[in-house]
């Protein structure tokens, strides 16, 4: 059986990683990803560090004009998780519905 990631098992940060691993490596801006996912900036701030720090995404921080962008994206090894993650759920799903 497999199992759960307790990093993205946390709802949010299960929307954060669906949305960048639809992405397809692709890097959402700060203020997309906050309108796909339904957070505050602070709310997602802190759960896009939480994810960083697992090497589950990276953050790119530039200007463009005057303007600071934010844009994040899936990692390799976050898109390896995220999908372990959904395997295991997919497996609670499938046991669930076989009883």
């Amino acid at each position: 059986m497999a199992r759960p990631d307790d990093l993205i098992h946390q709802a949010l940060r299960l929307r954060i990683m669906a949305a960048l691993h639809a992405a397809q490596g692709e890097m959402l801006e700060f203020n997309r990803l906050k309108a796909l996912v339904e957070a505050t900036d602070g709310n997602l701030s802190t759960h896009l560090s939480t994810l960083e720090s697992a090497g589950y995404l990276s953050i790119a921080k530039d200007f463009v004009g005057k303007k600071p962008r934010t844009r994040i994206a899936i990692t390799k090894p976050g898109a390896v998780a995220f999908r372990a993650h959904i395997a295991y759920l997919r497996e609670i799903i499938d046991g669930s519905l076989a009883d």
